[in-house]
């Protein structure tokens, strides 16, 4: 990874004046670490530490104290605060143009970050994952991630990722993806039943029976057509003749149970996830199961970002691990 960015940019002071003859401290700053001299750039870029040490994926404890370490060897304060924002010295103004000739006299370095692809069952991103890697994204705003959603077998075969995690109807991981794998690691096992919004259903008039259906309209995912496990929920839905939505989104379907009294087929940790609504167990008499799969691609297995990744999915799923026992 090179260190200093290019000079196009960064933004220089409005009252910068051109460089001429360098003061005899200014010498010292070919002699300044490459990944210091980038902390340096993009805190005055940013005008801010948090955002710097964001951008170049570092912690901002971290990037201080290297700021603090380049004050004391230079001798000289490169920042000031003026209210509430962060802006530079004058000494840190001259740094700054310094460090900028220093760039462009020699090669455009280069910042590029490996693209990660990480393919995942759409339900689990948006019940599961989805906070943590908002917030892997607010801590390391320089890295490139691909997120792409699987809805269904077909999905899976067609993806190609670095990493995936999709769902199967068995305690067996195929089918799996296409392209070559490490050996799959199975992370759950999900229960699924019907579930409906409390405030449209009193505990003493909540649906107990299949016949209790009749009088509620039910939501079906589509892509849980093809399930083979929801065979008996998917049943009650192809016979019916009203009273029934089916959409293409697992968001739109979640609205449809919390806000238009309908009931729909969803994990059973939707009720820890959702305090508004509430599992309907006892209603079909055979379980409906799927197991989350997680698998490696083989040409990515050495990569720290992908690593990275494997250990928040761990964690996240580590912190609700209550949600998958039955």
């Amino acid at each position: 990874m090179t260190f200093i960015e290019p000079a196009g940019r960064l933004a220089t002071h409005p009252h910068h004046t051109p460089f001429r003859a360098p003061d005899p401290w200014l010498a010292l700053a070919e002699s300044i670490e490459p990944q210091v001299a980038q902390c340096f750039l993009a805190s005055a870029r940013c005008g801010c530490f948090m955002q710097a040490a964001r951008s170049l994926n570092v912690k901002a404890t971290w990037l201080r104290k290297q700021l603090a370490h380049l004050e004391a060897q230079l001798q000289r304060a490169l920042f000031t605060f003026q209210g509430s924002a962060l802006t530079l010295s004058r000494e840190g103004r001259q740094l700054q143009a310094r460090l900028i000739a220093l760039a462009n006299e020699g090669p455009p370095p280069l910042n590029d970050q490996p693209l990660i692809r990480l393919a995942v069952a759409e339900s689990i991103l948006h019940d599961i994952l989805g906070r943590d890697l908002t917030s892997l994204l607010r801590r390391n705003a320089g890295v490139r991630l691909q997120i792409i959603t699987l809805d269904s077998e077909l999905a899976l075969q067609a993806a190609s990722a670095d990493l995936v995690l999709w769902l199967s109807d068995g305690q067996a991981s195929g089918p799996g993806p296409s392209f070559a794998t490490l050996p799959a690691d199975r992370l759950a096992r999900l229960d699924y039943v019907p579930h409906i919004a409390k405030r449209y259903s009193r505990l003493a008039t909540r649906p107990d029976s299949l016949d209790d259906l009749n009088d509620y309209m039910v939501v079906q995912w589509q892509a849980d057509r093809q399930v083979h496990g929801f065979a008996a929920w998917n049943a009650v839905v192809e016979q019916r003749r009203a009273g029934v939505v089916q959409v293409q989104s697992y968001e739109l379907m979640l609205e449809m149970i919390r806000c238009s009294a309908c009931i729909g087929l969803l994990p059973q940790y939707m009720s820890c996830f959702d305090r508004g609504l509430v599992a309907l167990p006892g209603l079909f008499a055979e379980p409906m199961q799927r197991h989350l799969w997680m698998a490696v691609n083989t040409q990515a297995e050495d990569s720290p970002q992908v690593r990275m990744l494997v250990e928040l999915i761990h964690h996240a799923l580590d912190e609700r691990r209550e949600w998958f026992q039955a």
